[in-house]
């Protein structure tokens, strides 16, 4: 059985950690094309094939309600970042593709993001890195 402090201690260490790094990296959303909600639905739209996904794939991959994540992407839409229309395989669902300015804001976010990312991790060493990524999918999935 696990000691009940040290869960307890991990667990807010890698609270703590989390808000600090989310702290950080998010200043590469300040004053931008797209927020970080809208990053997050890009990223998975941009690595569909011919950068596209279904919607239902893209709220899977959010931290916000299905809801939220359908107003997000209406308001995409309406900015011209993607597009959404039925889903052919799916007729309760829909497609959301990136459109041409939605990718380009995209790169030119995911390279400093992903910059600040790697900068901001690399306090960690390549084995620390795995170690970490091994655990937190262990803990992702036990849910």
């Amino acid at each position: 059985m696990t000691d009940r402090r040290l869960a307890i201690a991990a667990w807010e260490s890698l609270f703590r950690a989390q808000h600090e790094v989310l702290d950080q990296i998010s200043e590469d959303f300040h004053g931008d094309d797209l927020t970080q909600a809208e990053y997050d639905v890009m990223l998975t739209v941009a690595r569909g094939e011919q950068n596209a996904a279904r919607l239902r794939d893209v709220t899977a991959n959010m931290l916000i309600s299905q809801p939220s994540v359908s107003r997000l992407v209406d308001r995409m839409v309406a900015r011209g970042l993607i597009t959404k229309c039925p889903d052919p395989d799916d007729g309760r669902g829909a497609l959301l593709r990136a459109t041409d300015d939605g990718l380009s804001a995209f790169r030119r976010i995911a390279t400093r993001h992903g910059q600040s990312i790697a900068e901001r991790m690399s306090v960690l060493d390549d084995s620390e890195l795995e170690q970490l990524r091994t655990i937190t999918t262990k803990l992702r999935e036990r849910g």
